[in-house]
């Protein structure tokens, strides 16, 4: 049986969010998907994808500028609900609130990443956090992400058991050879190795893949 997945989406609308999915689990071009000029091949697609999502447990709650006992109550009441959570993914860490004043972001953000770490032992559950990075990494040659580009990073690194960070060369490189592949980069992983892994990133679909190497005609 498939377990639940909750989506905290305080950054983006849940339709668009929905639109995302169909498009991904559907291999439809996202712009097509969001202005309805859907083609002909398009449509069967389109169909299969949405009985895929429908059938799919996962909740989606795109209330903004959540508290941790906020985020808290609604796994509760989603596990009591549903049964046990598979997932919980929560986008993004800098959009949360603690519920208190405090001049000091960092000290805030270091308690939410406590409570995120509580939440994910109270429930048994892991909870995928997605983060903002400094924008420093963009002056240095090498922009592939390391800890301390994490904004806010002491409290992330500190309690995360495993951090991923993307990093896409064709972002930065017009004439990149990479185009379509993205490095997930393995920065931490409290039981395991460290590393980079390679997939291939279908951009038009929103959507990744296990590593294929680029396809290259034979030469004449």
């Amino acid at each position: 049986s498939k377990l639940p997945v909750a989506v905290f989406s305080m950054e983006m609308p849940g339709q668009q969010l929905a639109m995302r999915m169909l498009s991904s689990l559907g291999r439809i071009n996202a712009h097509r998907v969001r202005t309805g000029q859907l083609t002909q091949d398009d449509w069967p697609r389109l169909t299969s994808a949405m009985g895929l999502l429908d059938e799919a447990p996962i909740f989606v709650d795109d209330t903004p500028a959540l508290t941790p006992s906020e985020l808290r109550s609604r796994v509760r009441r989603l596990t009591r609900e549903h049964g046990k959570l598979g997932l919980v993914i929560v986008d993004y860490l800098q959009l949360m609130q603690t519920g208190e004043s405090s001049e000091n972001r960092a000290v805030e953000v270091a308690n939410i990443t406590r409570a995120l770490k509580v939440i994910a032992k109270e429930a048994r559950v892991p909870v995928a956090v997605l983060s903002q990075l400094n924008r420093g990494l963009e002056q240095r040659p090498n922009k592939r992400p390391i800890m301390s580009d994490l904004r806010e990073s002491g409290a992330i690194e500190q309690d995360a058991d495993l951090i991923l960070f993307i990093y896409r060369d064709e972002v930065y490189n017009e004439d990149s050879p990479e185009k379509g592949t993205a490095e997930i980069i393995v920065a931490k992983q409290r039981n395991g190795p460290t590393g980079t892994v390679r997939l291939t990133f279908l951009g038009e679909y929103t959507r990744f893949e296990n590593y294929s190497p680029p396809f290259e005609a034979p030469g004449y």
